[in-house]
């Protein structure tokens, strides 16, 4: 999940974090608080010039499993609204292995290949979109939905192999990047509110306050000022403990069932794996410019959400230097695109590098053994699926309502003061939660940036990629 690199800025007392290369990271005062280290893993990892240590780098894994577990509950619970057989959360504990097994193989990826200390995972808004805008707002079956993914991961190994990623990257506008990441906090929150029954459909005024006598939304909000004091109290792992106080106080007064067990044998995710394939035989039956939005917005909040979340963590960690370099990025990006491609074979949504990797950054995670450690625990984390399965979908309502938060922060960036960037930013931010859709908001967006340049008289401005962009959306409007 994506933040505002800004919050990820190192404290004074860090300053030399964010400024040395992955050759030259920061220096301990003393020699000795970083003794030699010898053997296989510390020689392949980089112990020494690095200067770290196995305990660090296990400190640090373990830090931001805890991080961000809460993906395990959140992920299958998303998609479990519109990936299912016969009813919605049939398929929840496959969806668990699916998020679990992706998370681990791409985090795996990204130790052993890149080196770095990255974990990655199914990314927050993104199943969002998958579940709420194509599967169920589209009606596209969800196995097509899951070959758009797939699609999607082998154009961003594509992309990268060619460095075609850079000049997208420049043709769209910075304003409507950071409306983006607000618009998907804000339509995830959305989301959140209303899987608790916070957030009710009125006939009169379309959507109002729902009961909050009800026992499920008064645990609810509970839940959400617990989760809220979590984050203020700087705890780690704020967002998982929310998950699991929520849903043990659902279970205490008798909102929810108690989970029918703590540890299992996982399921073989038999009505899962392998159906992107059998998407991919329907992918042709679906109308081009349905397909090429589902894909186009796949793609695009994957590739900025990964590159704001590389370029974070990789200032916070030290990575970059002063000339911007950033040894290493490519190979973490082929992770990701990697990772987007198994996680779609294995049944869940676009995988992303998560912005919680620098929890694990901050415990003194330097190499690439900090993912080795998150990720044997993201794989051991599937034994864990009875517990998992019992955690009612209004437990999940807090964490999903901070990710909201967190998300917003990039709006600081927008110049809100010129009309060009605040109105395009203002429409995408504000038609993804009132249309449901995280795709319509982003047209809009693309859509009004270009044309009011012009009427600035600033058309020079526009790169020729954002016209193009600008008018393949409006093409899809008057045709669809």
């Amino acid at each position: 999940m994506a933040q505002d690199s800004d919050n990820l800025t190192p404290s004074p007392d860090r300053e030399s974090e964010s400024s040395g290369a992955i050759a030259s990271p920061p220096q301990p005062s003393e020699s000795h608080d970083f003794p030699h280290q010898s053997g296989a893993i510390a020689d392949f990892f980089g112990f020494n010039t690095l200067r770290t240590t196995m305990r660090n780098e296990v400190l640090a894994g373990v830090t931001t499993f805890v991080t961000m577990a809460y993906i395990l509950a959140v992920n299958p619970g998303i998609l479990s609204e519109a990936v299912f057989l016969q009813e919605p959360g049939d398929l929840f504990g496959e969806l668990v292995m699916a998020t679990a097994l992706s998370a681990a193989l791409a985090t795996l990826i990204m130790g052993l290949y890149a080196k770095l200390p990255f974990v990655l995972a199914p990314g927050m808004g993104v199943n969002a979109y998958f579940a709420f805008s194509v599967v169920l707002g589209l009606g596209i079956d969800w196995r097509v939905a899951l070959a758009a993914v797939f699609i999607e991961g082998i154009i961003f190994i594509l992309m990268t192999i060619s460095n075609l990623r850079s000049k997208i990257v420049s043709a769209i506008p910075e304003c409507i990047k950071h409306a983006t990441t607000a618009g998907i906090g804000l339509f995830i929150a959305y989301i959140a509110l209303k899987n608790a029954g916070i957030i009710v459909a009125d006939e009169a005024t379309f959507t109002t306050l729902g009961d909050l006598k009800s026992p499920a939304t008064l645990v609810a909000v509970i839940g959400i000022l617990l989760t809220s004091a979590f984050m203020a109290r700087r705890i780690t792992g704020a967002l998982l403990w929310g998950i699991l106080a929520t849903a043990l106080l659902g279970w205490i007064v008798g909102a929810a069932p108690w989970p029918s067990g703590f540890i299992g044998v996982p399921p073989l995710p038999t009505d899962l794996f392998g159906q992107a394939f059998v998407g991919l035989a329907d992918v042709l039956a679906t109308s081009v410019w349905q397909l090429f939005g589902i894909v186009f917005v796949l793609l695009f909040v994957d590739l900025f959400d990964t590159i704001g979340t590389l370029t974070g963590l990789g200032a916070k960690a030290g990575y970059i230097d002063e000339e911007g370099n950033f040894p290493g990025v490519e190979q973490a990006f082929m992770a990701d695109a990697v990772g987007t491609t198994a996680g779609a074979v294995l049944g869940t949504s676009t995988v992303t590098t998560y912005i919680e990797s620098a929890s694990g950054i901050s415990e003194g995670g330097r190499s690439g053994f900090t993912a080795i450690v998150a990720a044997a625990l993201f794989a051991l984390s599937i034994l864990f699926i009875p517990l998992l399965s019992g955690i009612p979908a209004f437990a999940t309502t807090p964490s999903l309502l901070i990710v909201g938060v967190l998300m917003m922060t990039g709006v600081r960036r927008i110049r809100w003061e010129d009309p060009a960037e605040s109105i395009p930013s203002f429409l995408t931010i504000l038609i993804m939660p009132l249309s449901f859709s995280i795709a319509e908001g982003l047209a809009m967006g693309l859509i009004a940036y270009p044309f009011i340049k012009a009427f600035q008289g600033k058309s020079h401005e526009v790169t020729i990629g954002m016209w193009i962009l600008a008018i393949v959306f409006i093409i899809r409007f008057a045709v669809t």
